[in-house]
């Protein structure tokens, strides 16, 4: 994923998900408990929606992380042009680490403004199963070959790239919420 995963405060210690191998569960079980107004500010760190975020929320308590998941992916095809615009508005383009060569973030930011200029909003792309430090040259590869897209293809393709986005924010919902202590949702640091 290209956006940044939120960061909860107070920060939990590093615990892998290997050694906690009921985190989805646990954290399932919190997030069903949350009180509905924490629930969407949650899920709107995952898809900037508010009605997608309103629609999760009224449907827990989710059984298991397979219904979450397919509940996330119904709510984001039932989005229509309004949502998923404003969806688009909560992203923005990722910044490299300030070690990258000043060549990787002159062209990614180049690529970025073509992006936002052509169709309106920030590119998105899930990136999971992609190891970090391929990230780049799928994002600039993927750049230029959807910039020949017409706007209507590229539309559909970035909402199912924001379907595939909300997924993996989801998991990571349910698996710091596994890991925190306590009944309460993390708060939300947004870097931007």
């Amino acid at each position: 994923m290209l956006r940044a995963a939120p960061v909860a405060v107070p920060v939990p210690q590093p615990v892998s998900v290997s050694t906690r191998p009921n985190a989805h569960s646990s954290g399932l079980a919190r997030f069903n408990t949350w009180s509905r107004e924490a629930a969407e500010a949650a899920l709107l760190e995952c898809c900037g929606s508010r009605r997608w975020a309103h629609r999760m929320a009224a449907h827990r308590p989710y059984p298991g992380l397979d219904t979450l998941l397919a509940a996330s992916d119904e709510a984001g095809y039932d989005l229509g042009p309004a949502d998923l615009t404003e969806a688009l508005a909560a992203e923005y383009a990722p910044c490299l680490h300030h070690d990258a060569p000043r060549a990787a973030h002159l062209a990614l930011r180049a690529a970025h403004a073509a992006y936002e200029s052509r169709f309106g909003h920030a590119f998105v792309i899930c990136l999971d199963g992609v190891h970090p430090s391929q990230h780049v040259d799928q994002v600039l590869a993927a750049i230029r070959t959807r910039l020949a897209h017409e706007p209507d293809e590229e539309r559909s393709l970035t909402a199912e790239e924001m379907r595939r986005l909300a997924r993996g924010r989801i998991i990571d919902l349910v698996t710091e919420a596994g890991l925190a202590p306590g009944p309460f949702p993390p708060v939300a640091y947004d870097p931007r």
